[in-house]
């Protein structure tokens, strides 16, 4: 790989009792951090920084839970603000930023007459007011999104739940007059968390518009059969972003899916195998695309959500079969937006890093 200078992009995952020490020495630099797991965010950073609680345990190998922090920094001066409940940091190059909106606000009878679930209309709400803030402070491309909702497999009002979702997402994208398919749709993910209000965080940058990038091996989300669902899911399996004078890779939540179909149902350590064979060849498709950056699956940052706590063992069994020891990886207990998936995957690769066992 060539030598580059350093991403102006850092993220960290670390036990909550080490996110203050880290947050107290990068506060000139801090743009924002969620917190994973049951505990009380007492995390002390900057007056005014984005700081939002997913309900969502982290996992220790072994499965228990556990809490975790994600925190995000960049290169020189931020500032923060609000609009509404979006809470938000940013400098000269990128902004992070983090919505959440409960559902029984938009429980109204309004929104019964006019056919939309109060899930809809909270996701079309949130990425609105996404876009109608990268709009106002002028970052005309986002890096990537992370969306958690509560009970994603569940049906209400006649329909999945991440059905639903994903009708809302795709009318923010549209009512903000952005594109729902093709190469300028953003990376994602999608997964359940335990009982709480729809979170939506993102980064989102000022530069080069980020490359997407496909899955030779599958169908494009929002190209999907109508099989499953009314209205395709809005993102793209992998984006790179040119940050500074480097390259940063955004991996999509990304399951064992191969076409549209998924496989392996049933057998946890099948369904990773098949995962990271989807991982491998987005990390090829991404080296074809920024051939500059050289990016590997042994550098990468994996982030897994575990539908069922129980087979963390085999799932990460199978990733130290895959994957070098030192390989940086955060168990997070979550649902798969299938039910028959029992594990995805996302990842990063590109920025410092500072992980749980860096000591």
């Amino acid at each position: 790989m060539i030598d580059v200078a350093p991403a102006p992009l850092k993220c960290a995952y670390l036990r909550l009792d080490r996110a203050t020490p880290l947050a107290s020495a990068s506060q000139s630099e801090l743009l924002g951090a969620m917190c994973f797991g049951a505990a009380p965010v007492t995390a002390a950073l900057p007056a005014g920084a984005p700081l939002v609680r997913v309900p969502m345990p982290a996992l220790a190998a072994a499965g228990a839970e556990d809490c975790a922090s994600e925190i995000w920094c960049g290169k020189g001066e931020v500032r923060y603000g609000t609009r509404g409940p979006l809470a938000f940091g940013y400098n000269r190059d990128l902004l992070f930023g983090a919505v959440q909106l409960h559902e029984t606000s938009f429980d109204t009878a309004a929104a019964a007459r006019a056919g939309k679930t109060p899930l809809q209309l909270a996701s079309e709400a949130a990425y609105t007011a996404v876009f109608s803030l990268l709009d106002e402070l002028a970052f005309p491309h986002v890096l990537r999104f992370w969306n958690y909702i509560a009970d994603i497999n569940a049906e209400s009002h006649g329909m999945e739940r991440y059905r639903q979702f994903n009708m809302g997402r795709q009318d923010g994208f549209l009512a903000s007059g952005r594109a729902v398919r093709g190469e300028v749709v953003p990376a994602a993910s999608a997964v359940g968390c335990d009982p709480g209000p729809l979170t939506v965080y993102f980064l989102a940058g000022r530069g080069q518009r980020p490359l997407a990038i496909e899955n030779p091996r599958q169908v494009s989300a929002y190209d999907y059969p109508s099989q499953y669902g009314p209205r395709a899911p809005t993102f793209s399996r992998a984006s790179v972003a040119r940050l500074g004078e480097a390259d940063v890779l955004f991996l999509s939540g990304t399951a064992s899916i191969v076409g549209h179909q998924s496989l392996h149902v049933g057998d946890v350590a099948a369904q990773v195998r098949e995962t990271l064979a989807n991982i491998d060849a987005m990390v090829r498709e991404a080296n074809r695309a920024a051939p500059q950056a050289g990016f590997t699956m042994e550098a990468l940052c994996y982030k897994v959500y575990v539908r069922r706590a129980s087979d963390v063992p085999v799932i990460a069994r199978e990733l130290r079969a895959a994957l070098p020891a030192s390989t940086r990886i955060l168990y997070l207990r979550a649902d798969i937006c299938r039910q028959d998936l029992l594990v995805e995957i996302e990842a990063t690769a590109g920025h410092p890093m500072q992980f749980m066992a860096d000591e």
